[in-house]
């Protein structure tokens, strides 16, 4: 027995010194990195193909280390390995750059590019992210989003897309801060009592984000002026708590061709959905073609709302935009998200447009 583990040491050792040589070899050669990669891998899968091909107890499948197992970990370690020395590699190309833009003059030629030291190193966590990177991020910097509200579902709306690195934002709201709004319109502070909710949003964002432009519009969104607004923006988060206003933003958006994220909360409960008929999701008038009857739909200030409801659904809404505007995953088109927070429970309705929409039926 011992011998027989011996062997299959050596056979191993053996592979392992014929990938080596490979490289070496590539190496002299002048062969491409990627190029002695692909050798090595084939040797690695030829290896496992004989692993597996070859039945128990034939010679060379005991020589060979008797399984793919110790085969399956190598590879996990040899694509561990990799990972790492790749991500090291980007690391020091990054640093590289870095330090060659300071000795050239104090960092000038590092802010030729589309994002400054600074803001590489506040959007870090989002650049590591595969579906997002550098292209994503630098999506976010030249989008343009428009806030309907800055209220309950406005406030992390704002917040997290400005914290994400959305270049400009818009927010409609023409209300003021008040007391009774500090319970859950997490953006307002105490100190702002009475000033226009836009004003105090603009106040926030810029305390967090000063590479955010801010465009506060301290006025109703009224349907003479919504199509002209919406089509100056590229995606539309409608955190309103208004039917009336939802109808409006709605119009001008299927007018204009834009997205809407679309959010709603009542008590304990919350929904999201991404409203695009040109992008084959229905529109709010196919879920909700009616307004609805008289306190059928009670507001805030009628039935309550638990305070951290609004800042669980406009997250998701800011994350809808996020992934709208990257092309990260796989948005709410076409699915209503419903949060029932009281009992914990989430749940996706599929919903789909209608062709006798009045407002998006002929598109």
């Amino acid at each position: 027995m011992p011998r027989d583990t011996t062997g299959r040491r050596d056979a191993m050792l053996i592979v392992i010194l014929m990938a080596v040589g490979l490289w070496l070899l590539g190496r002299f050669m002048g062969t491409p990195v990627q190029a002695r990669l692909i050798m090595i891998a084939l040797l690695y899968v030829a290896v496992l193909f004989l692993q597996f091909a070859l039945a128990p107890g034939h010679p060379l499948r005991e020589q060979l280390g008797g399984g793919p197992a110790p085969w399956l970990i190598l590879g996990a370690v040899g694509l561990a390995v990799l990972a790492y020395w790749r991500l090291l590699g980007r690391v020091r190309g990054r640093a590289a750059t870095l330090e060659a833009a300071r000795d050239a003059g104090d960092g000038r030629a590092a802010q030729d590019g589309p994002f400054s030291d600074v803001e590489l190193e506040r959007y870090a966590r989002h650049i590591t992210l595969r579906e997002i990177g550098g292209l994503g991020q630098r999506r976010l910097k030249e989008a343009r989003v428009l806030v309907v509200g800055a209220g309950g579902l406005g406030s992390p709306v704002l917040l997290y897309l400005a914290a994400a690195g959305v270049g400009t934002l818009g927010v409609v709201d023409d209300d003021a801060v008040d007391l009774s709004n500090l319970q859950r319109q997490v953006i307002h502070t105490d100190a702002r009592g009475g000033m226009p909710k836009v004003f105090s949003a603009q106040a926030a964002v810029a305390a967090l984000n000063p590479h955010v432009a801010v465009r506060p519009y301290h006025r109703r969104l009224t349907e003479d002026i919504a199509e002209a607004m919406v089509a100056d923006y590229d995606l539309i988060v409608d955190g309103s708590d208004s039917f009336d206003t939802r109808d409006v933003v709605n119009r001008a958006a299927v007018a204009s061709g834009r997205p809407v994220i679309g959010g709603a909360i009542t008590q304990w409960e919350g929904q999201v959905t991404v409203y695009d008929p040109a992008g084959g999701a229905p529109c709010m008038a196919c879920l909700f073609p009616r307004a609805p009857r008289p306190g059928q739909a009670p507001t805030c200030a009628e039935a309550g709302v638990v305070g951290a409801l609004p800042g669980l659904i406009g997250s998701l809404m800011a994350l809808e935009a996020i992934k709208e505007i990257t092309g990260a995953g796989t948005p709410l088109r076409g699915r209503l998200l419903i949060w029932d927070a009281l009992d914990a429970e989430t749940r996706t309705v599929r919903v789909k447009r209608r062709a006798d929409c009045a407002v998006c039926g002929d598109i």
